[in-house]
């Protein structure tokens, strides 16, 4: 409770959620002694779709080869504490509490966005305890992104770019990659996944001015599907590996991306620990199976919100034994139904719409309008427990899909007692 209550405090300190600057996170890590300058060595983590799956690999195939890691993601599902993982392990209470503390005296009232000063207190935490490596997930955007202001890391990495937050981001894909772009730092690797044209035009563009190297996807490595599990080939190197984890034929792409940003890393990770790493690999509410015995023959939940993530769910529907599929759906109110909903017509044979606490979010109703619209059947309940009591009263004869915003899987995940680890 009273890492919940110093939480609502930060939240107050600046009138918007979002101000994308750097200035008021410099002059916090100054008084703080400069935390940002004395971390493991980094590898920076930015893009629209993959980003959460890509660090997961990572983590799961250093450690796998015996390295030490931090993490650092956003947002949480359940507690904040899922945003900071230290060696491993999610940072306790009492230390998440003492950190915020301090961070809240050393900034003394002054403007400063959530994102911002926790992100800080998330540096300091990750500076003062030694590690092999720190993955490090730029919360929104890139080149004004809080953690952007690491020196050189080991390697920038950048996850398939698409429309995201064109609010905060620009109005084109060009102009959104060229704010992921912005984490390219000068001689220093940089790796890129699948990119639209435009995209990638922006990211060479940049990578040349900065004298970076570049390993882009297709043209320096790529994944090669075989049966029982896939190929990683870099030049002459043919990498037999297994199966991801982590469900949907997307995820091999991510996989992929993953070796290619150790590779260019310098990390010492062999052929071993790759394919081990790709087999332990977690990463919560990504197509994650969920353990609730009596709701449904198979229930998943997804956090992907934008229309990207919608086609690769789709596309891991697919794949799937055939099934009669519920999805139980919420999207907040800057998203689109339509386009969200239009890659999964054919996959999904009834929605039930939604709402989430505490965000602006599309009424049930307007969902299921939207869905019916595209020909699929759609009802509105009033909240993710509504709709899991039905369950309960009325186990699913099939699967269950609860999806459309990572907010919505945190209150799932809630109800339903499976808090991250």
């Amino acid at each position: 409770m009273t890492v919940d209550l110093i939480l609502e405090r930060l939240l107050a300190l600046h009138p918007k959620k979002i101000d994308l600057v750097l200035d008021r996170v410099h002059r916090l890590l100054a008084i703080l002694g400069h935390p940002e300058l004395q971390l493991p060595p980094v590898i920076h983590v930015a893009g629209t779709n993959g980003k959460g799956s890509t660090l997961a690999f990572m983590r799961a195939m250093a450690e796998a080869a015996g390295l030490s890691c931090h993490v650092y993601t956003s947002p949480h599902l359940v507690r904040f504490n899922e945003r900071i993982r230290l060696n491993g392990r999610l940072i306790s209470d009492d230390a998440l509490q003492a950190l915020l503390t301090e961070c809240e005296t050393a900034n003394g009232g002054a403007p400063i966005t959530f994102f911002e000063i926790t992100t800080v207190a998330a540096m300091l935490a990750f500076a003062r305890r030694p590690a092999d490596l720190l993955l490090l997930e730029v919360g929104l955007g890139g080149r004004l992104d809080a953690t952007n202001v690491i020196p050189a890391p080991l390697a920038s990495v950048i996850t398939p770019v698409s429309m995201d937050h064109q609010e905060f981001l620009g109005s084109n894909i060009a102009q959104i990659a060229f704010e992921k772009a912005g984490i390219i730092k000068a001689g220093v690797p940089a790796v890129i996944g699948h990119q639209e044209p435009d995209a990638l035009a922006v990211m060479e563009a940049r990578a040349r001015e900065l004298g970076a190297p570049l390993s882009v996807v297709d043209r320096d490595w790529r994944a090669e599907g075989r049966p029982g599990g896939w190929t990683f080939v870099q030049g002459a190197e043919r990498l037999d590996l297994p199966m991801p984890a982590l469900q949907g034929p997307h995820q091999i792409d991510n996989a992929a991306l993953a070796i290619a940003a150790i590779r260019a890393a310098g990390l010492d990770v062999d052929a071993a620990a790759m394919a081990r790493g790709l087999t332990l690999a977690t990463w919560p509410a990504r197509l994650q199976r969920l353990q609730a015995t009596g709701l449904a023959d198979d229930l998943l939940i997804d956090g992907g919100h934008n229309p990207a993530a919608a086609r690769a769910l789709a596309a891991a529907i697919g794949v799937m034994p055939k099934a009669p599929t519920r999805m139980i759906m919420g999207l907040l109110a800057n998203r689109s139904p339509d386009d969200f909903l239009a890659p999964l017509k054919g996959r999904i044979d009834e929605i039930v719409a939604v709402a989430m606490g505490g965000h602006e979010v599309h009424p049930p109703a307007v969902i299921a309008e939207a869905a019916r619209r595209l020909g699929i059947p759609a009802r509105a309940a009033t909240n993710v427990n509504a709709a899991l009591d039905e369950l309960r009263h009325a186990p699913f004869q099939g699967r269950v899909l609860i999806g459309g915003s990572l907010y919505l899987a945190g209150e799932a995940l809630a109800a339903l007692g499976q808090y991250p680890d």
